[in-house]
């Protein structure tokens, strides 16, 4: 697709793509894999929480299907594929569960039909498109997912390239908005915080340097994603430390992103 390649810019670094390298992925570039490792030296646990951001993805999923019924999932934000993607550890546990997964990097879209090997009984699809266009968003969710029973909205690190805070709040309530009662909202978020300045000087490397830009958030701004909705234990924490599971001693290490899990009324 010449279209679809000419969209790909090379000569800077972008986001999905630093992402994947920090997670072990082959699906990047050699800008991408300098600018990870520079950033690296500025934050050296950006690894480790770019890996406790997609097992919390895994937790999350794990629990709407095990414990809480769900069967439909809306993944916006998806990001290049890699392990467990969000339809992978849904149909391991329940093979009829549908996923429509939104993203607007044509790298993703590139990769998307790693997304689209469903189970004969369940479904996947993909959408290239924004986050900003909801009415599109849901006008093709509505082809492949019931949108008159719950489903769990998956925002994984992507309202952070929304900088209006209004705008970006407004964004989430609209999607929600549009879902049945008894739907999930699965959300992450890069955080400032006084006790992890390095953070800050990495974001601040990145934005200067990469694609797109990002918006760093307090926990409590974070926390904001979630008004009207019924938070499950333990609330809004660093992704690490979200239902982490048995083993070790106490509660693993904070990282600077945070993400939380809340049902509709």
């Amino acid at each position: 697709m010449p279209e679809q390649a000419d969209r790909i810019n090379r000569s800077q670094p972008h986001t999905a793509r630093i992402w994947n390298y920090w997670l072990g992925g082959k699906d990047n570039y050699p800008v991408d894999q300098a600018a990870g490792d520079h950033i690296r030296t500025l934050h050296p646990g950006i690894g480790d929480y770019a890996r406790e951001d997609r097992l919390f993805l895994g937790r999350a999923v794990s629990h709407l299907v095990a414990d809480r019924g769900i069967r439909q999932f809306l993944d916006i934000g998806t990001g290049l594929p890699t392990a467990d993607n969000t339809h992978e550890v849904a149909q391991r546990l329940a093979p009829e569960s549908r996923i429509v997964y939104v993203d607007n990097d044509p790298l993703v879209l590139a990769h998307a039909r790693a997304l689209l090997t469903s189970t004969p009984e369940g479904r996947t699809d993909y959408l290239d498109e924004d986050l900003r266009n909801v009415d599109v968003i849901l006008e093709h969710a509505a082809k492949a997912l019931d949108l008159t029973e719950p489903v769990a909205l998956v925002l994984l690190g992507v309202v952070i390239f929304i900088e209006d805070d209004a705008e970006a709040y407004g964004l989430v309530r609209r999607l929600m908005d549009a879902l049945p009662g008894g739907s999930h909202l699965v959300l992450s978020h890069t955080v400032t915080d006084p006790s992890m300045p390095d953070v800050d000087a990495a974001v601040a490397f990145w934005n200067e340097n990469g694609t797109p830009k990002l918006t760093q958030r307090t926990p409590r701004d974070v926390t904001r994603f979630f008004d009207g909705l019924e938070l499950l234990d333990p609330g809004v924490v660093s992704c690490s430390r979200w239902r982490p599971g048995p083993g070790g001693d106490g509660l693993p290490d904070e990282v600077a992103m945070f993400g939380g899990v809340a049902r509709k009324p």
